[in-house]
């Protein structure tokens, strides 16, 4: 009888610390807005954790807390999680509006879930290099991505497709023939996941030889006088 109480006691007494402990009530998950996350297909995210007694935790890696990821049960609406980074489609990304659910369960809780919106671009410009193009040499078209985040990038042919009155394009490069005669170049640009975001530049064929007496050349009579100093 005396064993039976005291198993009893011990029963309650621990079901009695364990409605005690506090719960995680709600989360809340952030990026890292310095990983570049505008061009590349994951970012460190971390977790910020409330309970019930209005205390607060935060995982390790990005959010600089003590708790581990290993004690998460977590799943997102887009790619996957690995101790603490996000992997993600951005072509899903796209589509879902540039936001992913994270879905968290801590130990018995119930789910809890949390939504990231991570950067996108707001505006494309062409930033030319130069100010006119040459016939026979590669012209490299540089256009850059405005993001909401207020970072500017130069973006490839990912995002970008080209297109040309005249020359040729490769990859990002516009080539004009040695013998074109056209004194200036129409070039269109469009940011494929949306081809309203269009750029038209209108760039000069340069017409006069290049000044070759400004060039430094290399002789080797100076280089014999150079060694004999």
């Amino acid at each position: 009888m005396l064993r039976y109480l005291l198993c009893c006691s011990l029963l309650f007494i621990t079901m009695l610390a364990n409605a005690q402990q506090p719960t995680v009530v709600r989360i809340q998950g952030s990026y890292d807005a310095t990983a570049v996350t505008e061009l590349y297909n994951s970012a460190p995210i971390g977790i910020q954790l409330f309970y019930s007694d209005s205390s607060t935790q935060l995982t390790t890696g990005y959010g600089r807390g003590n708790y581990r990821w290993n004690k998460l049960n977590i799943s997102s609406s887009n790619g996957t999680i690995r101790n603490g980074v996000l992997y993600f489609d951005r072509a899903q990304l796209i589509n879902d509006h540039y936001r992913i659910t994270l879905t968290v369960t801590t130990g018995n809780s119930d789910p809890l879930k949390t939504t990231i919106t991570l950067p996108y671009i707001t505006g494309i410009r062409f930033n030319h290099y130069a100010d006119s193009i040459k016939r026979d040499i590669r012209f490299y078209l540089n256009v850059e991505g405005k993001f909401n985040s207020g970072k500017v990038f130069p973006l490839d042919t990912a995002t970008i497709k080209f297109a040309a009155s005249t020359g040729k394009i490769i990859g990002q490069d516009l080539l004009l023939d040695k013998n074109d005669s056209s004194k200036t170049v129409i070039v269109e640009a469009w940011y494929k996941p949306n081809d309203r975001m269009y750029l038209r530049s209108v760039i000069p064929v340069k017409q006069a030889p290049d000044n070759d007496s400004l060039l430094i050349k290399n002789s080797p009579e100076g280089n014999k006088r150079k060694r004999r100093q």
